[in-house]
């Protein structure tokens, strides 16, 4: 490998930039994919499934024509950022723990955010808004609102709302959504951003629950991670 395109890998690395080494099999030429460029030569077949075996954290060999290339992904780790200490949190930890995501449990109130109730998790208890500034969410970071408190949802979605979280997501009925949007709107956020927003968080499984709602939770964020296609908010 190059010294420069050594040096590039390793800055992306150190950015926790998603970024895939792709190396022509045939001749060794290689070439660096992200999400919006890449550094180097290659066919726009091979940039397209790169990017997305680089969404699903999936290497391997890649064939175009007679030509075939091998794909190395490099993803900072998953995280899910979860603001709120609360019963649907202590599901929705454990299950995204299986999935493979760090997860990090926020809320000041010290009655809530415990060891106990939370065994072996990272509890942070900064004000929201000051922990996810701390955080960093970046763009294989899911963050979900649970607290049903302004002063706590609110401050989270407003750096989420300005990060790389690739889903960001709040429980509550649609009228309390409804308020919540009007709130960040006052906040200067345009209806473009506020889509991001998942409202109520979740797919339509009729889930009841605590376990359920993490469950529908952690199913539509890993619609989102792939990319999967939409399944329509129940009406």
């Amino acid at each position: 490998m190059k010294a420069a395109l050594f040096n590039d890998l390793q800055a992306a690395r150190a950015a926790k930039a998603p970024v895939a080494l792709v190396t022509a099999l045939t001749d060794g030429a290689q070439a660096l994919v992200y999400h919006d460029r890449v550094d180097g030569s290659l066919p726009e077949a091979v940039v397209a499934e790169t990017r997305r075996r680089l969404r699903d954290n999936a290497g391997g060999v890649v064939e175009h024509g007679d030509a075939r290339y091998f794909v190395d992904c490099h993803n900072p780790p998953l995280r899910i950022i979860v603001i709120g200490a609360v019963h649907i949190s202590q599901t929705l930890v454990p299950m995204a723990a299986i999935a493979g995501y760090e997860v990090i449990v926020v809320d000041p109130r010290a009655s809530f955010a415990t060891a106990d109730r939370f065994p072996n998790v990272r509890l942070v208890d900064d004000w929201p808004d000051e922990a996810m500034e701390a955080l960093k969410p970046d763009s294989r970071t899911a963050v979900v609102t649970l607290t049903h408190d302004p002063k706590l949802d609110d401050p989270a979605l407003e750096v989420a709302l300005k990060s790389d979280a690739f889903y960001i997501a709040c429980l509550g009925s649609r009228r309390t959504h409804a308020r919540r949007l009007d709130r960040l709107r006052e906040l200067g956020f345009d209806d473009a951003t506020l889509a991001r927003i998942h409202g109520p968080a979740g797919l339509p499984i009729g889930a009841v629950s605590p376990a359920e709602i993490a469950l529908s939770i952690l199913a539509e964020l890993t619609a989102v991670l792939h990319e999967a296609p939409a399944v329509a908010k129940a009406a």
